[in-house]
């Protein structure tokens, strides 16, 4: 059986759909993400299918087995790229990385934006003053996130390919961990 990406979709919307509605008394003044509230109480996983501008992340994490991993106790910061993020990459590609064939490549991606260990704002901007300027982190798949300020407010994460990601949403605080939502996706070496 072929599986597409529109199938994945359609499967990551499926799994959102029997999570419970947000509960507004355990926001706890968490930030909205794709229109959807994201509770403290909830992991990452359970606030990933309920975030609108994360389908194609949580069909990647769901077709490269991460689900568990996710759901470990923590505390974990994932670097979390929209949809968006991912129509910037070349035609296809999504595409191709879902196929079975490719898992340890698609692994290889999205565990390149995870970091074991709990870095919101504050302890990213904390290590970038430290570092001069910049502050490195390693990776679950074993390669370096270099953080960088871009003017007074915005944190920008480098790749090993050099590519680089801003932070457009902070500190989405999950029962294990946070979520820093990002505009590109991050490609390791």
């Amino acid at each position: 059986m072929k599986t597409t990406l529109a199938t994945l979709l359609v499967a990551a919307s499926l799994v959102a759909s029997v999570f419970a509605a947000p509960n507004q008394d355990k926001m706890m003044d968490n930030p909205m993400v794709g229109g959807a509230a994201m509770m403290r109480t909830t992991d990452i996983v359970g606030n990933a299918v309920n975030s609108p501008d994360h389908t194609t992340l949580v069909a990647a994490v769901k077709a490269a087995g991460l689900v568990d991993a996710l759901h470990s106790k923590g505390p974990l910061t994932v670097f979390a790229p929209t949809n968006g993020a991912f129509k910037l990459l070349p035609d296809g590609t999504v595409d191709t990385l879902l196929k079975p064939e490719n898992k340890d490549t698609l692994t290889k991606i999205l565990t390149y934006h995870v970091v074991s260990g709990l870095y919101d704002s504050k302890a990213l901007k904390a290590g970038i003053r430290k570092g001069n300027g910049m502050f490195m982190l390693k990776a679950l798949n074993g390669g370096t996130l270099t953080f960088m300020m871009n003017g007074p407010m915005n944190i920008v994460v480098k790749d090993e390919k050099g590519g680089i990601a801003s932070i457009s949403t902070y500190d989405v605080y999950q029962s294990n961990g946070v979520i820093q939502v990002i505009d590109k996706v991050l490609m390791p070496q």
